[in-house]
């Protein structure tokens, strides 16, 4: 496609057209009926496919600066700007520019989406910016109200109002994520962020040594990563641990020995994961300590091999979603996470079997068959459920059925993987893979009930197709 428009461009003496000015000048021609819709057009133009492979678009919305209890001496602080975000962070400078406000934020995201050639109807909003646990429960509310009201384009009263509209809206929020500290987890935080409309919990685990987290500063213990792990899969949410590597305490051998335990230790298994580098910059307390010489960060070379031989032992059921932040280069003094470009160095080594390195990037002429993980994890049993090709290299959707002593057994998360396919339409999503594992699902918990942790927009699938009720924050179905 490219060389087609350098061609042309040259041809005719004129710029190179970019994909989203010729997506405009289709669309046009498109509603002035001077030339037929065309898929194929529209899949050769789309800008950036990688956001939207995962089924879903994500839109990050940044929360104002506020007050974060921790003291990490790796965290950045910069003025007007949410502890641990810099300039230059993609996010951040969108949300500078719009001043923080959720509806706008996120309005400015769908349209740049769109724009971009991607569906919107399916939007998983992740909620950034310091600890969301402490900031007020008033502003809170408000924030997640105004990122409904942006997606259903309408004011509401209420929250609650603003999410059952959601329910059937053009733009639907299937999935909703919250960053936090293990620490704040409890059962009244567990209660608020269900209310509000979450579905994943990420949290700051950073080490598991206790010894690497009084050193850092962290403010909390491994104790509490074990505690809040288990509270949030009982509750019904997918976790994400973000866990760093190459901290001052910490060494190549001991961060791979760090993720050996996450994944053989019951305590732990976290379904999502997310690999930072340490990523040494002025604004943070720990450059005082380069300066006297008593930390060095990774080079390049030493971060790629540590990385590399910890993704030998990541588990099939866990879907790593970054292994470098967005920090510009520039900000970062030295070291390996320099590297904006860690993600595709690593993966060209094709020694990674997680979820994300495996996920279908299109519809496959191959047979497509179901298999079952069973596992041990924080006092219960995960069952994970996918459909892959025989070979296990693609996978098309999962399923994570959570089991312990309740009576009601959780469906954690129901995913089918694809470009994102707007709802009306089929594409790798929307053949009946979810329907399929559901049912699989019912008949594995032989439970008196099973619940559902739903997106808001997700409910009205889960009611019509499979005749799951809305009770309380769950989608809940009687035997």
């Amino acid at each position: 496609m490219a060389s087609i428009k350098r061609s042309f461009a040259k041809k005719n003496k004129i710029n190179c057209p970019s994909n989203i000015s010729l997506l405009k000048e289709y669309h046009k021609l498109v509603n002035k009926k001077r030339i037929e819709k065309n898929d194929e057009i529209e899949k050769l133009l789309i800008t950036r496919p990688v956001r939207s492979l995962s089924g879903v678009v994500n839109v990050s919305v940044l929360t104002k600066p506020y007050n974060c209890p921790g003291e990490c001496i790796y965290c950045p602080k910069e003025t007007n700007i949410p502890k641990s975000y810099l300039s230059g962070e993609p996010a951040v400078e969108r949300a500078k520019k719009l001043k923080y406000d959720p509806y706008l934020q996120v309005k400015n995201r769908i349209e740049s989406l769109q724009l971009g050639g991607h569906p919107t109807d399916k939007i998983e909003v992740r909620i950034i910016g310091g600890n969301w646990s402490s900031y007020p429960k008033k502003y809170k509310e408000w924030f997640i109200k105004r990122c409904f009201e942006a997606c259903n384009n309408k004011k509401d009263e209420t929250l609650k109002k603003a999410q059952k509209r959601n329910e059937t809206a053009k733009h639907r929020i299937i999935g909703m994520s919250f960053e936090t500290r293990p620490d704040f987890i409890n059962q009244k935080e567990i209660e608020e962020m269900l209310l509000l409309g979450a579905t994943k919990i990420e949290i700051g685990v950073q080490s598991i040594y206790n010894d690497v987290l009084i050193l850092n500063k962290r403010g909390h213990l491994v104790e509490d990563t074990i505690r809040a792990t288990e509270m949030l899969k009982n509750a019904g949410f997918k976790v994400s641990y973000q866990v760093m590597l190459n901290l001052p305490g910490s060494n190549p051998q001991r961060d791979i020995e760090m993720f050996k335990e996450l994944f053989s230790n019951p305590d732990f298994k976290p379904d999502y994961l997310k690999i930072y580098p340490c990523a040494l910059v002025k604004e943070a307390p720990l450059y005082n300590l380069y300066l006297k010489g008593r930390y060095k960060p990774y080079t390049k070379e030493v971060l790629i091999e540590t990385i590399k031989e910890i993704k030998k032992h990541i588990p099939i059921y866990v879907r790593i979603e970054r292994i470098i932040r967005d920090i510009p280069s520039p900000l970062i003094v030295e070291g390996g996470a320099k590297l904006s470009n860690l993600r595709q160095l690593i993966d060209s080594q094709k020694i990674c079997k997680c979820i994300r390195c495996r996920e279908i990037r299109d519809i496959k002429n191959e047979e497509v068959l179901l298999f079952r993980e069973d596992y041990d994890a924080s006092n219960g049993k995960e069952i994970f459920l996918s459909f892959e090709d025989k070979n296990r290299k693609n996978v098309y959707s999962i399923l994570r059925l959570r089991i312990t002593d309740s009576d009601t057994a959780l469906i954690r998360e129901v995913h089918v993987y694809g470009q994102a396919t707007p709802i009306s339409k089929k594409g790798a999503q929307h053949k009946g893979l979810g329907m399929l594992m559901v049912k699989e699902a019912e008949k594995i918990a032989n439970k008196k009930r099973i619940a559902i942790i739903s997106g808001v927009g997700v409910r009205d699938y889960y009611r019509k197709k499979l005749g799951y009720r809305l009770s309380k924050t769950y989608m809940i179905k009687t035997f």
